[in-house]
């Protein structure tokens, strides 16, 4: 904190007049408070609640089980700025008084460089606990991939009634498919993912489908008149407007307006914050879903029936919630 006190901020200050090319990009990536009105909720929303390979594991367990585990999982998750971030962080200092001379050529060798410190038993631990992390997330998300591929998409529409055995089958080609086309598009970084860290681009491009996705799942669970067209059409647009926001607003309307503003990307062009985009984009999406379900009936026959009950809490999730949002309120106290 004494050597890289800009480090430890948590908002980002608007870019001014003065600011270096480097200063903005950061504002691009995190657009201080903005993200918080804008885009980091949506992100967060959607992820922890929108999102299969997250919410299969609450879904397999009873109500009050399930909120235990998030809310452990949630006081878990604030550690991460000092698992993550804060060897990044000491990884920067170190490099500056001299002591990482094997990171000239970039920062992305900042973990295996630190490692370096750790003594041998120590070293193996840490390559261990990492590729145990991967293979884990990745078992995960190819369970995924296959369950939704097979059960919702080929059972449903392309082979109704098949035999169990040859739904394993087409899961486990859907799997062999889905890694065979990751390491095509990551060979040689052809996404461009190197050039904005493998962090910032899972963010900014799951942030083209999250608005709109977001959008459809809290109308259709808290609002019964939201009709079938309506959930969609609020997918589509969700898409097309973080198009249009990320890709073509800058050089259509212009780099400042009412909306949102506009800074030079470093590339010879202008990008709004990512961030800002989802948030215009999911204001327009739930605007055009509210209109469609307007002009259908008033309690659409499929809606879905939301349990009241469920929204009681006990007195010991009461206080994890709690310590939870005392915990956030004084990290950002801290480090604002």
């Amino acid at each position: 904190m004494e050597q890289a006190p800009e480090h430890f901020k948590m908002i980002i200050p608007k870019p001014t007049a003065e600011s270096t090319q480097n200063e903005i990009s950061k504002y691009l990536t995190f657009p201080g408070l903005a993200s918080y009105v804008a885009g980091i909720w949506i992100i967060n929303l959607n992820y922890w609640g929108c999102n299969q390979y997250i919410t299969q594991r609450a879904l397999g367990a009873d109500l009050q089980t399930a909120r235990t585990g998030i809310l452990f999982a949630g006081l878990l998750k604030l550690m991460m700025p000092l698992i993550v971030m804060l060897p990044g962080i000491a990884a920067y200092v170190l490099y500056k008084g001299g002591h990482l001379p094997q990171l000239i050529g970039g920062k992305d060798g900042a973990y295996s460089a630190i490692l370096t410190f750790l003594p041998t038993g120590l070293k193996g631990l840490s390559v261990a606990a990492l590729t145990a992390a991967i293979v884990a997330s990745l078992a995960g998300k190819v369970n995924s991939i296959s369950t939704i591929f097979t059960l919702d998409i080929y059972a449903k529409y392309f082979k109704k009634g098949t035999e169990e055995k040859n739904l394993v089958l087409v899961g486990r080609s859907t799997v062999f498919i889905g890694m065979i086309l990751a390491v095509l598009f990551t060979w040689n970084d052809l996404l461009g993912i190197g050039g904005e860290g493998g962090f910032t681009f899972i963010q900014k491009y799951t942030g083209f489908i999250s608005p709109g996705v977001f959008a459809m799942f809290i109308l259709g669970m808290f609002w019964k008149r939201t009709t079938g067209s309506a959930a969609i059409a609020g997918v589509l647009a969700g898409f097309l407007f973080s198009v249009f926001f990320n890709e073509m607003a800058p050089s259509l309307l212009g780099n400042d307006t009412f909306l949102y503003t506009a800074y030079p990307n470093g590339k010879g062009g202008f990008e709004i914050p990512f961030h800002i985009c989802m948030g215009l984009s999911f204001f327009f999406t739930m605007a055009i879903m509210i209109v469609m379900s307007l002009a259908g009936p008033k309690v659409n026959p499929k809606a879905f029936e939301l349990d009241k009950s469920m929204f009681k809490v006990s007195p010991s999730t009461l206080a994890l919630i709690v310590i939870t949002l005392l915990i956030i309120a004084a990290l950002y106290v801290k480090f604002w």
